[in-house]
């Protein structure tokens, strides 16, 4: 694993954005297809903004340019929160990256994809029928968490069945609920769902590349146990030191490891 640190949260928005471009770019130089796989929250916000930018720029053919989000809240049907729903995500990915990229360079709405709560487990089918993803973007929630793959006790499953999980519909920790109110929902509790829909651990970590990104004090905790070295269940983000090429970027200003 490698450890980037950067001064702030816009240097490390521009370094993550510039390394998606890339990779993009890379691939698609190629005449070849391009997964990426997003994530959402605060910390991608300003990210999303000046990838936009740099793909308009760049005026790359994005016709074989596909996403692969992390996730989607699930309401009370069992069902995908609708788009029109202000917590959702694929309204997120539309507001903050997909109304911003330039019509012209061919990027598809069908290509935005996200798991489904009815069928959760057809993500990874659909991901593996694309190719795999060639990059997956990461945050990582205060209790450890990567996507909704919330911590698990040790006692309950092992870090070998941990790793295979497949996309599935998850209870959130009370934690995560908490902070999604007070980031995304003006600290309303009750606008935050008890579920969610999620990317499997197996389908993140099967990625070709993977850049977990962390700008909050609060990510601090987690972010040491995993320099650590130690793997568990119980603070998902460790898996990455499984990973052979996974980068985690971090913000000196606000989070100073041991």
């Amino acid at each position: 694993m490698k450890w980037t640190a950067v001064n702030n949260y816009e240097e490390m928005s521009q370094l993550t954005a510039k390394r998606i471009l890339d990779v993009i770019a890379e691939k698609l130089s190629r005449g070849r297809f391009v997964n990426i796989g997003m994530a959402t929250g605060y910390t991608m916000i300003r990210l999303y903004e000046i990838l936009a930018g740099m793909l308009n720029d760049a005026k790359l053919d994005l016709a074989g340019f596909s996403t692969f989000n992390l996730d989607e809240y699930v309401d009370g049907d069992g069902k995908n929160v609708l788009p029109g729903n202000p917590i959702s995500y694929r309204k997120y990915m539309k507001g903050k990256l997909f109304d911003f990229i330039d019509p012209s360079l061919g990027f598809k709405s069908e290509n935005m994809f996200f798991p489904d709560a009815e069928n959760p487990e057809e993500y990874d089918n659909k991901i593996i029928d694309f190719g795999g993803l060639d990059f997956q973007l990461l945050g990582i929630g205060f209790n450890g968490h990567i996507a909704f793959n919330e911590p698990i006790c040790e006692k309950e499953i092992s870090n070998d069945d941990f790793a295979k999980l497949p996309s599935h519909i998850v209870e959130l920790d009370s934690l995560t609920i908490q902070t999604n109110a007070r980031l995304t929902a003006g600290n309303d509790m009750n606008a935050v769902p008890r579920k969610a829909v999620t990317m499997g651990m197996e389908s993140i970590l099967n990625a070709k590349e993977i850049m977990l990104l962390a700008c909050f004090s609060e990510q601090t905790a987690p972010l040491n146990v995993i320099k650590s070295g130690i793997i568990s269940s119980e603070l998902p983000a460790s898996f990455l030191l499984q990973h052979h090429n996974s980068e985690i970027v971090y913000t000196l200003d606000k989070i100073s490891l041991q």
